[in-house]
């Protein structure tokens, strides 16, 4: 089971709509709820901003009804799907790719013997659907207004340059010219701006999307498999570390959403400011004994001052490393009381639809 499925609500209506709720709850994990318990109104409202999908069992009419106040963008919106009763439909209704209704109504689907009632062009015409395929590969999609546009030029057959600095695995989709990030990165001034830069020798238009965790015009996926290693004084304020966190993103050019933990010594474990910041960004603060870190292999920024009060002579970057089991890329940058490194895990993309 994924943190995903695990974060599923179900609110039926009547008792046998309780039952299916129930076998898909088992199947998908989650929580149940019935409105002879709760109420629509009140379960939506309190389940729609802290869910990753809702699930309602019983008529697409009421479903549509009770999220429509809430619907803001298919970049936070969870997925919502309605499925009938008995079974028989399973209907995405909001965040079909970005946050799996369509993936989610194809599951249930397939455990009632149902028919998933899909409807994005996309995936009738079997093109590719970039916000789905960075879901399904963990990347934050940067800037996903600019998908439509994407979608839109696959879809009347034309070609999307996608530039990535990582290695896809695979044969890529109809229409996707996959290039490498180059080193440099020119943005003309002239009218039109990124996509001026895109312009073929016919004249038409291919938008543009960038694989990299490194700032790119967009649209940007950004796979999170960046690691924050860190050290701080006692007593050390959010604040800082968020002005530390921001200057060192703008230096390296790292999108901030490439980031998906932080990690530090278990001396720091009940910082509250760094607990502060790490909760405001999502991520879960991962601690490690000094020994832990002084077994991971490799050549570190060493400080005296660091050996003596934490019995290892690096931190940051040991901890960004050990954590990630991946490579080193920023060493220790101090200030305000603050070190960070930098490390990113491997990662294995591939291309499937």
């Amino acid at each position: 089971m994924t943190e995903r499925e695990s974060e599923i609500a179900y609110l039926s209506f009547t008792a046998r709509g309780r039952e299916l709720s129930e076998r898909l709850r088992a199947a998908l994990g989650g929580e149940a709820s019935c409105t002879r318990e709760v109420s629509l109104s009140g379960w939506t409202a309190e389940n729609f901003p802290r869910k990753r999908a809702l699930v309602y069992v019983g008529a697409v009419g009421i479903a549509v009804r009770a999220v429509a106040p809430y619907l803001r963008s298919k970049a936070t919106d969870p997925a919502v799907v309605a499925v009938d009763e008995c079974g028989r439909f399973a209907v995405p209704l909001a965040s079909g790719h970005l946050g799996g209704a369509n993936e989610l109504a194809r599951k249930i689907a397939a455990l009632t013997g149902g028919t998933a009632v899909i409807t994005t062009a996309t995936d009738l015409r079997g093109v590719l659907a970039v916000d789905e395929w960075a879901r399904r590969h963990d990347c934050a999609v940067i800037h996903p207004e600019k998908i439509k546009s994407v979608s839109g030029r696959l879809l009347e057959g034309g070609t999307v340059r996608f530039y990535t600095a990582f290695t896809v695995d695979g044969i890529p989709p109809d229409g996707v010219e996959v290039l490498e990030v180059p080193d440099s990165i020119e943005v003309p001034d002239a009218p039109g701006g990124v996509e001026a830069a895109n312009t073929g020798a016919d004249g038409t238009v291919s938008p543009t999307v960038w694989l990299d965790v490194h700032r790119h015009p967009p649209l940007s996926l950004s796979p999170r498999v960046l690691v924050l290693g860190v050290g701080c004084r006692r007593g050390t304020r959010r604040e800082a570390l968020e002005r530390r966190f921001s200057a060192l993103c703008e230096h390296y050019g790292f999108w901030p959403e490439a980031f998906a933990a932080a990690a530090t010594i278990d001396m720091k474990a009940d910082e509250a400011g760094l607990l502060e910041f790490c909760a405001a960004h999502g991520w879960k603060l991962h601690t490690f004994r000094a020994d832990e870190l002084r077994q991971v292999p490799g050549t570190f920024t060493a400080s005296a001052f660091v050996a003596r009060r934490a019995g290892v002579e690096n931190v940051c970057e040991r901890a960004a490393v050990l954590l990630s089991k991946g490579e080193l890329l920023v060493r220790k940058r101090a200030g305000e009381g603050v070190t960070f490194a930098v490390a990113r895990r491997p990662v294995r993309l591939d291309w499937d639809l």
